[in-house]
């Protein structure tokens, strides 16, 4: 193994880890919020506040998190990410009421911002042709093992020992990640005269949580109380404004002209669709295991385990197919198989599910599509702009996903009700069945393979101004 071969392994680790934490703490509560109920009280609001207010702070921040990296380099604005993420999560394992947590978890939110598009971003500027696309392969691959497996490890805690503790397993991969950085050593890359777009990131908190907070706390106060359709409106009008502000600003956070490049944009549709539909998805098979199932965390949790092992065998090679073959043909078929499995739930589960034949079915489904869908998705949207904008692209691509898990789960208790129960559950799946269906139309319409080493979708697209 050549020197640069041994310095890239070590980049893919490093990044593999990274975002392994943040996404296993995005899924790893799961499981954990019956439990969290139980100790700390609250029904489907609080649950769905100790989700979303991760998420918010994710989705919102994640696209400053890009300019940072720009700004102080990728493996400074990764370090203080995971330092960060680490601190917040001791917060959480300690927290004393419910309110306390989901302000903790918005903290840890903030941290994780900081790490996906960094990491992401390393991979991208170590690796190039072939070999990027089996990277990016591997790195989706073991981080939608994480998102996936968070359920099953969140369920032992609970059962073994305690839901707290689900939030201390990500000290020891962070003091991992900060030693490989250190072997790591090196040379941090930045741009000259890169400025934070403040006004940008205030109006983007706003524009999403505000809506968000009207459409969780709707089953409280109704939609005819002021501080409900007052902050709808409020926050729409922020996201508006947000959107005017990155059209006029000289650095934006968002650089529309992005999405003037065709597989950028719809790539970035399906990615709304798919990982809306896998937020919904996975919060309501956990949930409805336990409270509407009887079964114990742990079950729950392994419930899904078929879709870890489908991931870590065929991800790899499906990133690499992609990258000879092209992803539209992944890309609409992924999607329309997990949407199977999802609306193999609508008819086909009770309010007391035997696994074998009412959840395995739609678990392989949805395993064998989410692995034939993400690394394709997350190569053509990235491989469809100029590698000088990875970091910004990574991020947005990031933050569409996170943003998309946040609405969708707000959405919820309009479709599902007050409290979880069968009707609601097959609801649910209906819904997120939809939307994965969606998505794989979205693909075959927009998505258009590209040829050769060089590909023409990475457009002239105006760098911001400096």
């Amino acid at each position: 193994m050549t020197a640069m071969e041994k310095h890239q392994r070590l980049v893919l680790i490093i990044a593999i880890l990274a975002s392994f934490v943040s996404f296993l703490d995005g899924s790893v509560v799961t499981v954990a919020l019956p439990a969290i109920m139980r100790d700390l009280g609250g029904g489907l609001v609080t649950q769905q506040w100790v989700v979303d207010a991760y998420t918010l702070t994710l989705g919102a921040l994640i696209l400053v998190a890009g300019s940072l990296s720009d700004l102080f380099g990728r493996i400074v604005v990764l370090r203080v990410g995971l330092i960060l993420f680490g601190i917040a999560s001791l917060l959480c394992t300690f927290a004393p009421t419910a309110e306390f947590l989901i302000i903790a978890r918005a903290v840890q939110g903030i941290g994780g911002a900081l790490l996906v598009p960094s990491s992401l971003a390393l991979i991208l500027s170590n690796f190039s042709g072939a070999a990027q696309a089996k990277a990016i392969g591997q790195w989706t691959g073991f981080t939608s093992v994480a998102f996936i497996t968070g359920p099953l490890v969140g369920g032992l805690f609970v059962d073994l020992l305690s839901w707290r503790l689900v939030f201390a397993i990500n000290v020891i991969p962070i003091a991992i990640v900060l030693y490989l950085l250190f072997r790591l050593n090196q040379k941090d890359e930045h741009e000259e005269g890169v400025k934070i777009d403040v006004p940008g990131a205030i109006l983007g908190i706003f524009g999403l949580g505000l809506p968000v907070f009207a459409l969780i706390e709707q089953s409280n106060y109704g939609f005819a109380n002021p501080v409900i359709w007052g902050s709808l409106v409020v926050g729409i009008l922020a996201l508006a404004a947000f959107l005017w502000r990155e059209r006029v600003a000289k650095q934006p956070m968002v650089p529309l002209a992005l999405f003037r490049v065709r597989n950028f944009s719809f790539g970035n549709i399906t990615t709304t669709l798919v990982y809306g539909a896998i937020s919904v998805g996975g919060f309501l098979l956990a949930i409805y295991l336990q409270q509407v199932g009887g079964y114990k965390a742990t079950f729950a949790g392994l419930a899904t385990l078929p879709v870890t092992v489908i991931s870590i065998l065929l991800s790899p090679t499906v990133g690499s197919l992609a990258g000879r073959f092209g992803a539209r043909l992944f890309m609409t078929v992924g999607p329309l198989i997990a949407g199977a499995g999802f609306l193999y739930y609508v008819f086909f589960t009770s309010a007391h599910p035997f696994y074998w034949t009412e959840i395995l079915p739609g678990v392989i489904l949805f395993g064998l599509g989410m692995t034939i869908t993400v690394a394709p998705l997350t190569s053509a949207i990235l491989g469809a702009i100029d590698s000088r904008q990875a970091g910004i692209g990574s991020a947005i691509n990031n933050a569409v996903s996170r943003v998309a898990g946040l609405i969708a789960i707000a959405f919820l208790g309009l479709v599902v009700g007050e409290h979880l129960a069968l009707g609601g559950f097959r609801r649910g799946m209906l819904l997120t069945a939809i939307l994965l269906f969606a998505g794989g139309i979205v693909s075959f319409v927009g998505i258009r393979n590209v040829k050769g080493a060089e590909p023409a979708a990475k457009e002239a697209v105006p760098l911001p101004e400096r």
